[in-house]
């Protein structure tokens, strides 16, 4: 049985806390933290390290690349490590 994973895809923020292009993309955060952030309004961490409050539809942006390299990079470890 196959294991789902605990990240997926949220919106960036309205208004950028950090400098740069973070807020322009989706970026993935851990499921747990999507559902605390929609329940509470408590701001997310990205893979990235971007940090805000989701509030926009992700469908509409892209993926942050860094996000999606260091994603891609934890289901090739999970998937070729069989060493333990």
């Amino acid at each position: 049985m196959s294991q789902q994973s605990p990240i997926t895809v949220i919106d960036p923020q309205l208004a950028p806390l950090e400098p740069g292009d973070h807020e322009r993309y989706s970026h993935y955060v851990k499921k747990d933290k999507v559902v605390e952030s929609a329940v509470m309004g408590t701001p997310v961490v990205a893979l990235c390290g971007k940090v805000w409050v989701p509030s926009r539809d992700p469908e509409k942006f892209p993926v942050c690349p860094e996000c999606k390299e260091i994603f891609e990079g934890m289901k090739s470890n999970e998937s070729g490590n069989s060493s333990g």
